[in-house]
């Protein structure tokens, strides 16, 4: 997890996440937060890197590269998303998945502000339409990745790494699959300038899914 100002419910998550995998996950969040969430998730038992914020995929990046497990889970810190969803997803990368991606918008995502889901909708149309073959949320911050996998593709997006991480996967023929999830409200602010950084992902989907097309020449 990349981790900022989420003090309201970083203890949740993590509380979540060890009821679901009995303790056994290594849980790592990459902090670069101003109030305490840093401290409570040391307080949880989680493995805290602190860094300087620096956009989401830089927070991402160090957190999936730091723990040596072969199967690396990424997911918010804000109580959106499902922790009991999780022995599902582990059970389809056992399974010979590649990649598991949560899909929010299956059941409707009715807790997300409807502009957001308006945008993840367009951002999932011009994916599939660029790559030809058809996604439904290409931004979701819950998956389940092979280590290997995300070692192997280049990843140059920051804003755009949540997408960038479900195409370079899906265009070099690896197994990816989407799973419908259930999204919560979330609990405190968000962080997330939905103009900016929306036009940052649109921009990322392009780039990748014509660098991807390009590779294959």
């Amino acid at each position: 997890m990349g981790t900022y100002n989420e003090e309201e419910a970083i203890a949740t998550v993590l509380e979540d996440i060890d009821e679901v995998t009995d303790g056994k996950a290594e849980v790592v969040c990459v902090d670069g937060s101003s109030d305490r969430t840093a401290e409570i998730a040391r307080e949880h038992g989680a493995t805290v890197v602190e860094q300087e914020p620096q956009g989401y995929g830089v927070a991402v990046r160090e957190a999936i590269l730091t723990p040596d497990r072969p199967v690396v889970v990424t997911t918010d810190c804000d109580d959106t998303y499902p922790m009991e969803a999780l022995p599902e997803f582990l059970a389809e990368i056992n399974d010979g998945a590649d990649v598991v991606s949560g899909d929010r918008l299956y059941h409707g995502a009715e807790a997300m502000p409807a502009f957001n889901r308006l945008g993840n909708h367009a951002f999932a149309a011009v994916a599939s339409l660029l790559m030809g073959e058809r996604v439904h949320d290409t931004t979701t911050g819950m998956r389940a990745y092979r280590r290997e996998i995300v070692e192997e593709i280049g990843w140059t997006e920051n804003t755009g790494l949540s997408a960038e991480l479900l195409i370079r996967p899906l265009m070099r023929g690896h197994d990816v699959r989407e799973r419908p999830i259930a999204y919560a409200e979330r609990l405190g602010d968000t962080k997330l300038d939905p103009i900016g950084g929306g036009a940052a992902i649109a921009k990322s989907i392009v780039t990748v899914c014509l660098e991807e097309q390009l590779r294959r020449f």
